[in-house]
């Protein structure tokens, strides 16, 4: 089975919006819905589990219907974390709790994959799903990536250069990551709670556990809503298109 989950935990302040940012609404849906909908018309993903506050779960499944989503594909909800890498422990949890069982050997295969999404990356397209399933052969885990652009320096004190990064080297993580669920299970699993909400990306824990990830090339459009300005980039594209 391949099981995606779709992260909507946050609470979006830097995004400077009345709502979490993820609820925003731009062409009659809200930002979560355009993810969601990709995600549930990939043929290669058997359900979807979403990590979201209890007071969202109707207006996503409500938002789902009028987008046309197979709703039906939607395994369940999720309670977010006190970090990103705790709501993922918790939705990968809740997945294997409607697998058939509360341990990774009673409900989950050794075949069986996670995929882990931003409700905030919205523009996820099906070819960067498809292009992360193609590359896990031989490999552990999936994760996009964009070279680096611009010259990358080092600083101690956030004020003067204390050094020159070579950005030959240097890539820029996106969402989907997809892995083998039952190492990247076990890897969250075996850390604390503090010791998760350190964790910086989905293929962090992965790296550090010894799980082999392969890059593939990310897509530019594919961008995370974070501040006021990539929020007001969102609703610019949804208006144009």
């Amino acid at each position: 089975m391949n099981y995606a989950l779709l992260l909507s935990g946050g609470t979006g302040t830097r995004a400077n919006s009345d709502v979490p940012k993820q609820y925003v609404r731009s062409g009659d849906l809200m930002m979560i819905t355009y993810a969601l909908k990709t995600l549930l018309d990939c043929e290669k993903i058997d359900s979807v589990c979403i990590v979201a506050e209890r007071e969202w779960h109707e207006s996503i499944v409500d938002d789902a219907k009028n987008a046309g989503c197979d709703i039906g594909r939607i395994s369940g909800f999720a309670m977010p974390g006190p970090s990103r890498q705790m709501s993922i422990l918790n939705g990968m949890r809740k997945i294997m709790c409607h697998a058939g069982g509360d341990t990774v050997a009673s409900g989950i295969s050794s075949e069986d994959t996670i995929l882990i999404h931003d409700a905030a990356r919205a523009f996820v397209s099906l070819e960067l799903i498809d292009r992360c399933y193609e590359a896990l052969d031989g490999y552990d885990g999936v994760m996009p990536v964009l070279p680096m652009k611009d010259t990358v320096y080092l600083s101690e004190d956030g004020k003067s250069v204390a050094g020159l990064v070579d950005r030959e080297k240097i890539y820029a993580g996106q969402a989907p990551e997809l892995f083998k669920f039952t190492p990247y299970y076990d890897a969250n699993a075996s850390l604390t709670e503090d010791a998760l909400g350190r964790i910086k990306g989905a293929s962090e824990i992965a790296y550090a556990h010894g799980m082999n990830i392969r890059m593939v090339q990310g897509d530019e459009n594919n961008f995370k809503v974070t501040t006021a300005l990539d929020l007001e980039r969102f609703r610019r594209i949804k208006e144009e298109a």
